[in-house]
């Protein structure tokens, strides 16, 4: 595709056609890829799986997003499959450097079911694609051919999510968000309902909505992921 990022109908056709055709005779052209995860064991997984497939080379690995774009920039990999959440630089900044500097280089987010919500942003970021972290081998390396190829790919699994087109934030109401900053300024319940002139039990349904529509266990939690996902300051 032309642009950094794939739109929304791209990258559901990608997913709803059938796999492109390769005429017998030829072997499959040989694809470089760079792994970038913070966990060894998850990047050994990947190599191994990888391993299996004879188009497919491994040409290095990273433990965090700064050195994946000094290691991209010297290595020059077709394929960067990139985890999110590492230290440091994270993927999703990794990835928007790695684009800025080489636009021909196709990221393929590396990603939890739990980390969805991420699915607009590592659009805007330049990703090519998205794949789970327990996604088959064949699923994985479909999605490294396709987005090799230049197309986009999002892991079937994943699809609902990103047609829906709704992240946390945008799930969250302006009152939500507002109850949820002042949560994160340390104010009770009662601080809250005085401060927004509300009563206390309006804060707590408020609180359960954003607990629900977070996904998360506690108030600390939702802060914690709400911070975390720039939905507060």
């Amino acid at each position: 595709m032309g642009t950094q990022s794939a739109t929304k109908l791209d990258l559901y056709l990608a997913v709803g056609t059938t796999a492109y055709n390769r005429l017998p005779a030829m072997a499959p052209s040989e694809i470089t890829v760079l792994i970038v995860d913070d966990h060894e064991v998850v990047r050994e997984g990947l190599r191994l799986s990888l391993s299996r497939a004879p188009h497919v080379r491994v040409i290095g690995e990273a433990a965090d997003g700064e050195s994946a774009v000094a290691l991209a920039e010297r290595r020059r990999p077709n394929v960067v499959i990139m985890d999110v959440r590492m230290p440091g630089m994270d993927g999703l900044e990794a990835t928007k450097l790695l684009t800025e500097q080489d636009p021909n280089v196709a990221v393929l987010i590396f990603t939890a079911y739990s980390e969805r919500s991420l699915l607009s942003r590592g659009l805007d970021s330049g990703a090519k694609g998205y794949i789970l972290k327990e996604a088959p081998h064949e699923t994985l390396v479909r999605a490294i051919e396709k987005v090799a190829d230049g197309e986009g790919y999002v892991d079937p699994a994943l699809m609902p999510a990103f047609l829906s087109g709704k992240d946390k934030e945008e799930m969250l109401t302006t009152r939500e968000r507002e109850i949820l900053q002042l949560l994160a300024d340390g104010m009770s319940n009662a601080d809250v309902a005085t401060k927004l002139f509300i009563s206390q039990e309006t804060v707590k349904s408020h609180v359960r909505h954003i607990l629900a529509k977070l996904e998360a266990d506690t108030r600390t939690h939702a802060v914690a992921i709400a911070l975390r996902e720039a939905i507060i300051d």
